[in-house]
């Protein structure tokens, strides 16, 4: 989907540390409601230039843009514009659903009638009414990464992003995690999304691929794949990835 309006914008971003340039020159831009798929084997620079959209990393040299906002000058407002989900790190699992939700709505600047509103609207979405006051812990992981995406959402950012939010869970599973990728798409949310798995990278409305810190081919799936006379995203990213220096 592009409506039109872009909401990422970079321009020759780059990250260094000491000789080593983790993020080398990247320009792209993401539009509203698109899901941007960004892809790249371990090491290729995908979680460092995440970190820099974020507002986490400052970056050595270039320009970005997100939700409108500077990512040099506007850190803080760009935090407030998105939402985030790791497979690493995602909710807290001493913490009941219920818990989670609330910490985190909090966190997201949610009042507090707001807050329970939505709480109960999102258990029951989810079907976790019995599981309400269940340890994160306890819950499979699949359900914690359903949970988990939802509430980066819960405060409906402009963007969200999701950094490999599918990893270890079963095809079935992924599967409906997409679902709620597109419904948040279909919102109007802007989907940022690293992910292994080149199967979802079918799914994105766009994909980048990145290697040794460079992305090496931009467009839709079926744009790379007629480009580089492959039938699948696999063929695709390996064509591209197999030249690469860097190790994980």
């Amino acid at each position: 989907m592009n409506s039109g309006e872009t909401v990422i914008k970079t321009a020759n971003l780059t990250k260094q540390f000491g000789d080593f340039v983790a993020v080398n020159q990247i320009s792209f831009e993401v539009y509203k409601g698109e899901i941007f798929g960004f892809l790249g084997a371990n090491g290729a620079g995908k979680t460092t230039a995440m970190r820099m959209l974020c507002g986490l990393s400052i970056p050595s040299s270039g320009n970005a843009t997100v939700a409108g906002f500077d990512i040099y000058r506007q850190p803080e407002q760009i935090k407030r514009q998105i939402g985030y989900m790791s497979q690493k790190f995602s909710l807290y699992e001493d913490l009941t659903v219920k818990e989670n939700i609330h910490f985190f709505g909090g966190i997201y600047g949610l009042d507090n009638q707001e807050l329970k509103t939505k709480s109960d609207a999102l258990i029951a979405q989810l079907g976790l009414q019995s599981e309400a006051k269940t340890l994160v812990r306890e819950l499979p992981l699949g359900w914690k990464q359903k949970l988990a995406f939802s509430v980066s959402v819960l405060h409906k950012p402009k963007i969200v992003f999701l950094d490999e939010p599918t990893g270890g869970v079963d095809p079935v599973t992924r599967r409906q995690f997409w679902t709620l990728i597109y419904e948040a798409a279909s919102n109007g949310i802007t989907v940022f999304v690293t992910t292994h798995y080149m199967d979802e990278a079918e799914y994105c409305n766009r994909v980048s691929i990145m290697v040794d810190g460079s992305i090496e081919a931009l467009g839709t799936p079926q744009e790379l794949k007629t480009q580089l006379n492959e039938t699948t995203m696999d063929g695709v990213f390996y064509q591209l990835a197999r030249g690469a220096k860097r190790e994980a």
